[in-house]
């Protein structure tokens, strides 16, 4: 199976894509991020990562969507742009026929680390051993995205639903 993860940012949003073939099999097929310049009015911002994640499926061709929930942000704009980014990344995913699921942080970070209050370092640390990806590795909003993926691969192999 192959898995997009998406970590919806009002700045950046990252892309990871895995193919994950057993519970402590998967392999990292791509990463990246979606991050058009603030000066652009969002609606374009938005146009541009619909696209954008329009075009890694298209290139990658995913089984699978998983989106990260929105968290609960200080600044109500701000999660009212999260909202948007993550809706337009949900689009994509539907626009292309993708199975969609989303996941909280807190279980995403609970399937990667055995934490649900993991810090964005202890994510990437473990992204990179489940994924073998050399050590050290930055924390970012791409490896926020990968494991998103790796979350729903986990779900998927020991046989839970989502949530």
């Amino acid at each position: 199976m192959i898995i997009l993860g998406v970590d919806p940012g009002s700045v950046r949003t990252g892309c990871g894509v895995i193919s994950a073939i057993a519970r402590d099999d998967q392999r990292l097929l791509h990463q990246g991020i979606l991050a058009p310049s603030a000066r652009l009015a969002l609606p374009e911002r938005l146009r541009l990562i619909h696209d954008g994640i329009g075009e890694i499926i298209v290139r990658c061709k995913p089984d699978v969507l998983a989106v990260e929930d929105v968290f609960h942000a200080v600044n109500t704009r701000t999660a009212l742009v999260l909202g948007h980014v993550r809706g337009v990344v949900l689009l994509a995913g539907a626009d292309a026929g993708l199975m969609v699921e989303t996941y909280p942080p807190a279980t995403v970070k609970q399937q990667i680390t055995g934490s649900g209050r993991a810090d964005k370092a202890q994510v990437a640390y473990m992204v990179a051993r489940h994924l073998g990806l050399p050590l050290p590795v930055k924390a970012n909003d791409a490896t926020d995205a990968l494991a998103v993926a790796l979350c729903h691969a986990f779900f998927r192999h020991d046989g839970r639903s989502a949530l």
